[in-house]
């Protein structure tokens, strides 16, 4: 069977986590201390050109490849290990009930019969990993194993920019997976440890939205939509006449002209929370549930001015920006400051690096 590349695997090695994404590359390194608590070690983003990755597919390959390079040389890591992730769009996921007491080589028999009922395509032409997730709670004697499955192509390309760069894939997870894995640190700290909260997380990226709905880490809702921070990028441009990199780099640096908030901002904003509405009106429509208990936001436009409170306008729920770095001590390397604004993009990057302390 060929692995995905140790979807499943956990590293207890030094592992850095790597998000790449349509519009930046963004790097993390976690340790612990002592007392076995959290420490934000590195973190650095680099930003990527419109159009080398499209839809999750790599159209400039060298070109990424250096903006990695770029990263780790900004971040100052050593470590060559290194955590990356698929779109959730390129990986097929199926959860199955097989019998207990399987040997591990049964069981891979077991799942490669099974997994030519789910994907689409030859098992020849796919990386294909499992993890048996424990008893089955609806077949005594059973147990619950979760398949996974990606095209190889899409696999060998993570793994060539890792190399291109200098570094070595040991991890390849998908993107939703760790920023679940990264927000349940932070549901734990809800009351009562987020234990039967209803949580909507929304990662509002440069092209898409993504939309998660948790409940004791089990999702029970998800969708994309394709509205994102470039839409905002799109408007400076039609309203000022920048160039589309004009306009980002006014955007991200806060360069814009004065009537910049009240003629394009404040009403993407709105459009955006709308949006947002939309979705979770959607998910109450899809099924048994009317309300959330929580909206997470995350992603690099999530920390747009007021958007948070125009979320809660339209929708009446409580909405709060995620820092995946919350409650974690800081190294010497890093900047506060600058790290506190970045935060919520890092959401991906830090669940990928926490791999490397799963048991």
């Amino acid at each position: 069977m060929v692995s995905l590349a140790n979807l499943f695997s956990r590293q207890p090695a030094p592992l850095v986590g790597l998000d790449i994404s349509s519009s930046s590359v963004k790097l993390v390194e976690l340790g612990r201390n002592k007392a076995g608590e959290w420490v934000l070690e590195r973190c650095a983003t680099e930003q990527l050109e419109r159009g080398w990755i499209t839809d999750g597919n790599v159209e400039k390959f060298d070109e990424v490849a250096e903006a990695i390079r770029k990263v780790v040389k900004k971040s100052g890591t050593r470590t060559k290990n290194v955590a990356m992730a698929l779109p959730a769009s390129a990986v097929i996921t199926k959860k199955i009930v097989l019998q207990g007491g399987l040997s591990d080589a049964e069981l891979e028999i077991q799942v490669e019969t099974e997994a030519n009922q789910y994907i689409p395509f030859s098992l020849d032409e796919v990386s294909l990993d499992f993890c048996v997730v424990g008893p089955s709670a609806n077949s005594a004697g059973d147990v619950d194993v979760l398949i996974a499955a990606s095209r190889k192509e899409k696999v060998q390309d993570r793994q060539g920019l890792a190399e291109a760069a200098g570094l070595k894939p040991v991890v390849l997870d998908v993107e939703s997976y760790a920023s679940r894995l990264a927000t349940r640190r932070l549901v734990e700290q809800l009351p009562e440890e987020g234990k039967d909260a209803l949580v909507a997380l929304f990662e509002v990226g440069a092209m898409t939205t993504s939309m998660q709905v948790m409940k004791n880490e089990e999702v029970v809702y998800d969708r994309d939509q394709a509205f994102g921070g470039a839409q905002l990028t799109q408007l400076i441009v039609r309203q000022y006449g920048f160039s589309p990199e004009e306009a980002e780099s006014k955007k991200r640096n806060g360069e814009l002209p004065e009537d910049y908030e009240s003629s394009v901002l404040r009403p993407f904003v709105e459009n955006l929370a709308q949006e947002i509405a939309r979705a979770l009106q959607f998910f109450f429509t899809s099924t048994p549930y009317n309300r959330v208990d929580h909206v997470m936001l995350a992603g690099g436009s999530s920390a747009l001015p007021g958007l948070t409170e125009a979320i809660t306008a339209q929708t009446s729920f409580a909405c709060q920006i995620l820092n995946p770095f919350d409650g974690m001590q800081l190294s010497g390397n890093i900047k506060e400051n600058k790290m506190r604004r970045e935060a919520p993009s890092y959401l991906s990057a830090c669940g990928l690096a926490m791999r490397r302390f799963l048991k």
